[in-house]
């Protein structure tokens, strides 16, 4: 994560969550990836959408 943003990018958000970025893409293609921001070309992940995807999966068998 990015202390100035807040935000992970993808291969931040994998290495940080212990997951492929396959696995994270697959995950996006069944809508169960974590929600996205758009900032130009780039696709970041705000810490507070990191924190309610995790709660989400824990209820989820992924």
């Amino acid at each position: 994560m990015n202390k100035k943003t807040g935000a992970f990018d993808i291969r931040n958000f994998c290495d940080y969550h212990m997951i492929s970025r396959s696995h994270f893409y697959n995950l996006l293609k069944k809508n169960l990836a974590p929600r996205m921001m758009h900032v130009g070309k780039r696709k970041l992940i705000s810490e507070e959408a990191a924190a309610e995807w995790r709660r989400a999966m824990e209820n989820h068998s992924i």
